[in-house]
């Protein structure tokens, strides 16, 4: 992370920058109450076989002057399917490459990450937006950076200590949706789909209660991300599994509304 040499430097600023091929979103926050001061959906320009992400994101800049102020940390957060969780007793730092070959393809000039959950005994290894970081060098010089699904998920086990029953979580985005599986703090399924209609939605998570034996008369759903109760997608989940809620955001201190803490979940726990 790129800090202030001096303590009297320092502006108590933190920026975080959730980054995908579709636009970013970012969240400033004071880092002495650890609360978010600015919350932005950033559209990004007309996208043409010509045309360079990276151009696209200097614009973006170039709109939104609290991009370029000056903060003691800034965390850069990659939002794609290029991703999957390996425990640890089967993780080596040399093969990342091999464990992603099994969801998605894979190029030999590839360049892999992973993020640790130690606490789980787990890792997330991703193929980030190389491109990005690097244009994100130039503004910043030096930064972390992170997976999305790792904050989603690690957050999502945090919330469900001394849960004994079987959990599921769905993640929805504009195109696609991510599915997490919990009990008692233990991951049993992760996975991402993408969906054009609330048929293809209620398919997925269907099929996949299915796979776990969870019944739909009995077993929790919760919905976060951008979804509203009165959202088809909320209406056709709610009308196929009987206990299907909003996440409950309450215990998330901010002046911001529960639609937006539900919706910016994971820029929010950067």
């Amino acid at each position: 992370m790129w800090q202030n040499s001096s303590v009297i430097d320092k502006m108590y600023q933190k920026l975080a920058i959730q980054v995908s091929l579709n636009g970013l979103s970012f969240a400033t926050f004071d880092t002495l109450t650890n609360k978010a001061t600015k919350l932005q959906n950033v559209v990004l320009g007309k996208f043409q076989l010509t045309t360079k992400i990276e151009d696209l994101f200097a614009e973006a800049f170039q709109n939104n002057p609290e991009l370029k102020a000056g903060y003691d940390e800034v965390v850069i957060i990659h939002s794609n399917n290029l991703s999957t969780f390996v425990p640890t007793a089967l993780f080596d730092e040399e093969y990342l490459g091999s464990y992603l070959q099994f969801n998605t393809k894979v190029f030999e000039t590839d360049f892999f990450a992973y993020d640790e959950l130690g606490n789980y005994e787990m890792n997330n290894v991703y193929i980030p937006y190389v491109n990005l970081n690097n244009y994100f060098i130039d503004q910043f010089g030096t930064f972390d950076y992170k997976h999305a699904n790792t904050i989603l998920v690690k957050k999502l086990l945090d919330v469900s200590k001394n849960n004994e029953e079987s959990k599921m979580f769905v993640h929805v985005s504009d195109t696609h949706f991510e599915i997490v599986v919990i009990q008692n703090q233990k991951l049993l399924l992760y996975n991402t789909f993408e969906y054009k209609t609330p048929e293809d939605f209620i398919y997925y998570i269907l099929f996949t209660a299915e796979q776990l034996h969870l019944n739909p008369e009995s077993f929790k759903l919760e919905l976060l991300g951008k979804i509203a109760e009165d959202d088809s997608l909320y209406k056709i989940a709610y009308k196929y599994v009987r206990n299907t809620n909003l996440f409950d955001v309450s215990f998330m201190q901010s002046n911001l509304t529960d639609a937006e803490k539900r919706e910016h979940f994971i820029l929010l726990h950067s």
